[in-house]
């Protein structure tokens, strides 16, 4: 005889507290004194062990040139200035992402044109790209969501034909591998944020990494007038800044979260390793359940999950008579899985900041105020509003 359901009033599946079995990050003795070292010198807001945690990065990321931001919404906001992004500009990103992968655009005076995601990858979808390309479109943000690559080869084919750059958001995936490649590294600068929240955690920070000397130059311009990072800029027009704020903002990484770095990154490979073991299993357990699809690369494959930023599943309402996602997780969370909730992040365009908050006092949305066209008009293409619902978190 079947057991009832818990959520009709049955016994729970699981009845067992979990405990801590999972805390993140890893934090040692190793991590402490490291912190304690800066704190002891007062070097809190110096830049040698920032510079030193920046040569660690790019010889592990492969890339020429790494960053050190304050925050991974500050480096992000630097590849968009460095891109060139400015006034009128219009940038491509994925709707389904977090605000700090397309924000930081009003204050360079441009706006974002918002794409559909793949319903696998929950990444910037390629077919799409090519629908929200105007003459006034200078960049692509790609955001490997979850985790997930993006599919690089055709955005980069996309990005190459029309002449625009490439701008890699990471912040769920470093280290992560796209066909052998690292994540941040396949378009022209990738920038990733690296708080406590994400897999490479270090307390509060960001970093962009690129191989465009122009590029360096420019997010240094941006956001570093300290003399460690400008008597490294070799563009030559760029040569009259060195030394004065030319972004007029302060976007240097604290000393303490570079000295947690320059530990964390000797043990992240390691340590992700097994998170993605863990995870495969984890899934491996759920194939073939209905409703259930796995938001994962496939197994040895030369790309993967990196951290793997969060567990989430892709839901399939056909596949349970049409069950909605809110009702499933009500009946997963009643058998004792607390965390298993519906959805991911809101879809920006359909929140106001994006289309009706006037955040600089230009009298008119701030999304259209140095627009030639209304932008806005593009977030009515029903593909956009296809997808909100079809994922949940375990």
């Amino acid at each position: 005889m079947k057991e009832e359901l818990a959520i009709f009033g049955g016994p729970k599946a699981v009845r067992t507290d979990p405990g801590d079995m999972f805390v993140w990050p890893i934090i040692t003795k190793e991590d402490e004194d490291a912190v304690l070292d800066v704190l002891h010198r007062r070097a809190m807001s110096g830049t040698d062990v920032t510079k030193l945690f920046e040569k660690d990065f790019s010889k592990w990321q492969g890339c020429e040139f790494a960053l050190a931001f304050s925050s991974g919404t500050a480096a992000i906001h630097a590849a968009m200035f460095a891109c060139k992004v400015g006034i009128g500009d219009e940038i491509i990103v994925p709707s389904i992402t977090y605000w700090a992968s397309a924000a930081q655009v009003f204050s360079l005076g441009g706006t974002p044109v918002f794409a559909e995601i793949d319903p696998d990858t929950l990444c910037l979808d390629p077919k799409d790209i090519e629908y929200r390309i105007t003459k006034r479109t200078k960049a692509i943000v790609v955001v490997h969501y979850c985790g997930h690559p993006a599919d690089m080869d055709s955005i980069m084919e996309i990005a190459k034909r029309h002449n625009l750059k490439v701008i890699e958001d990471f912040s769920h995936a470093q280290g992560g591998l796209y066909k052998g490649r690292k994540l941040g590294t396949i378009g022209d600068v990738g920038a990733t944020s690296l708080m406590t929240g994400k897999s490479f955690a270090i307390g509060e920070g960001g970093m962009l990494v690129t191989n465009n000397q122009e590029i360096y130059d420019r997010a240094i311009i941006f956001g570093h007038h300290d003399g460690a990072h400008t008597r490294e800029i070799e563009t030559e027009y760029l040569k009259e800044y060195i030394g004065l704020p030319m972004g007029r903002y302060k976007f240097r990484m604290h000393q303490m979260s570079s000295a947690v770095g320059r530990v964390q990154i000797k043990y992240y490979d390691t340590r992700t390793a097994e998170l993605r073991k863990a995870m495969n299993y984890f899934w491996d357990l759920l194939e073939g359940v209905p409703g259930l699809k796995a938001h994962r690369t496939p197994p040895n494959s030369d790309s993967n999950m990196a951290g793997w930023y969060a567990p989430h599943g892709l839901y399939r309402a056909e596949e349970l008579g049409g069950l909605s996602v809110t009702r499933f997780t009500e009946a997963v969370r009643a058998e004792g899985v607390a965390a298993c909730r519906p959805g991911c992040n809101a879809a920006l365009h359909t929140h106001g900041l994006f289309n009706t908050c006037d955040i600089y006092g230009h009298g008119k949305p701030t999304r259209i105020a140095n627009s030639k066209w209304d932008v806005r008009e593009n977030d009515g293409r029903d593909s956009l509003f296809a997808r909100l619902y079809t994922h949940l978190c375990i």
